[in-house]
């Protein structure tokens, strides 16, 4: 007799409420003195953390700037931007290059089931530390790119990553899907955020003592809009720009 499957319980969704915190979610650029509850902090980050992720190896790091002297510091590191000065809490969105290691080892150590799955101790076992591992000067990574264009003359393969710079796309996606859930959770729980791209990276990178491998996706300003904090009218382009069909 076969193992039933996983199964968990799905809860009834509003989307009308879904669609006003999607809505309403705007790039503040001024906030007022309101602080941010931590309890509601912590929940967003939580959230963060829920999302959707690469193989499950989660390269995402969410830096809390709390100290003064640091927070000024990394308000100025961001050219000074009023989202930045304004904001009550400062949260660095970072994308590690090299915990993926760890994390397959993690996978398995954590797997919630006591038997694991044949093929999940290989994926994590062997195939991931492969397919994610460009080795000594890339060349391990020149080898599997030779191989896929081989390969993939009589099949689909994956065609990547295979260089270091494969690695930090692939860990910026993940870290950009898990910051879209911060921010929507604070608009749900009546806040606002500003993600910025605007700042000196090697500054925070050093003010926040990061390893070599990090490197910096977005600092994400947070707290209660003010009311000259939107500085226009949401802009957008004619969907058909955008949206095609197949």
């Amino acid at each position: 007799m076969s193992k039933p499957r996983y199964h968990e319980s799905v809860p009834a969704i509003n989307v009308e409420e879904f669609r006003k915190v999607v809505m309403s979610r705007r790039s503040v650029r001024r906030f007022d003195d309101t602080p941010i509850p931590d309890a509601v902090l912590q929940d967003c980050l939580d959230m963060a953390l829920l999302a959707p992720n690469s193989s499950n190896l989660q390269p995402w790091e969410f830096h809390v700037v709390k100290t003064p002297a640091v927070k000024e510091a990394l308000a100025h590191a961001c050219l000074g931007q009023n989202a930045a000065k304004t904001a009550q809490e400062l949260v660095v969105a970072v994308a590690r290059l090299e915990t993926w290691q760890e994390h397959c080892d993690m996978m398995l150590e954590n797997w919630p089931e006591e038997t694991i799955p044949k093929v999940v101790q290989s994926y994590y076992g062997r195939l991931a530390k492969i397919y994610y591992n460009q080795g000594p000067m890339n060349i391990l990574g020149v080898g599997k790119r030779v191989l896929s264009k081989v390969t993939g003359f009589s099949r689909p393969v994956p065609r990547g990553p295979f260089t270091h710079a494969d690695m930090k796309v692939w860990a910026a996606k993940t870290v950009a899907l898990a910051t879209e859930n911060f921010m929507l959770a604070m608009r749900a729980h009546g806040f606002d955020t500003c993600p910025m791209e605007g700042f000196d990276a090697h500054r925070v990178h050093k003010l926040l003592d990061l390893p070599s491998d990090a490197f910096i996706v977005m600092v994400i300003g947070c707290g209660k809009r003010a009311a000259d904090g939107v500085y226009h009218a949401r802009i957008r382009f004619a969907r058909e720009r955008f949206i095609k069909t197949h």
